[in-house]
């Protein structure tokens, strides 16, 4: 059973995907994740992007944390539509989904660039090139002073990061290694 963890949803159970394609976060995980992000001062009133959003249990769990604005990326229509119907369930407004794949939906950002917090979990199958393409795909959507948290196996070795992202630190989690990174443009560097 997968369920938000805490706010205004939090102890609300959440529908996952049919098959065998999503692996969701787990509840132990998501709640060290976001107790990260919450000493990181970065959910309450953040802009969230949640990348491979599977079940969407990331992107949910920031919604109901509350973050302003959730945008959930997910590929997979039978996901993308579960998706939707937790938003509803959860009555969580300020999220939306989009059915789309990670490097189409990144190819129009806004502007100007207005996202406070990235959550990427890819499937553990995806490649550090690819990670790293979409890591700097993503760049131009980051505020400053934008976080981002990527999800790895706890076998797969750091991301690559753009030049203008620094690490914060990685936390393990068993299997998992959540990696947290900030977004620093290149004036601020000291």
């Amino acid at each position: 059973m997968t369920r938000v963890i805490a706010g205004s949803a939090g102890g609300r159970r959440l529908q996952t995907p049919p098959g065998r394609g999503t692996r969701p976060t787990s509840d132990r995980v998501r709640e060290a994740m976001f107790s990260r992000l919450e000493h990181l001062d970065v959910l309450h009133g953040a802009r969230v992007l949640d990348l491979y959003a599977g079940s969407g249990a990331l992107g949910l769990e920031a919604a109901s944390r509350a973050a302003a604005s959730v945008l959930l990326v997910e590929s997979d229509r039978r996901a993308a539509e579960t998706i939707r119907r937790n938003i509803a369930d959860l009555g969580l407004r300020q999220a939306r989904v989009v059915a789309a794949g990670v490097e189409r939906a990144l190819a129009n950002p806004p502007d100007p660039p207005d996202v406070d917090l990235v959550l990427c979990d890819p499937p553990y199958d995806i490649g550090e090139a690819e990670l790293a393409a979409v890591l700097t795909a993503v760049r131009p959507w980051l505020a400053d002073s934008a976080v981002l948290a990527v999800e790895r196996s706890a076998r797969s070795p750091e991301p690559t990061w753009p030049a203008d992202v620094e690490l914060i630190g990685p936390r393990r989690y068993g299997e998992t290694t959540v990696w947290f990174a900030e977004f620093v443009p290149e004036g601020d560097v000291a």
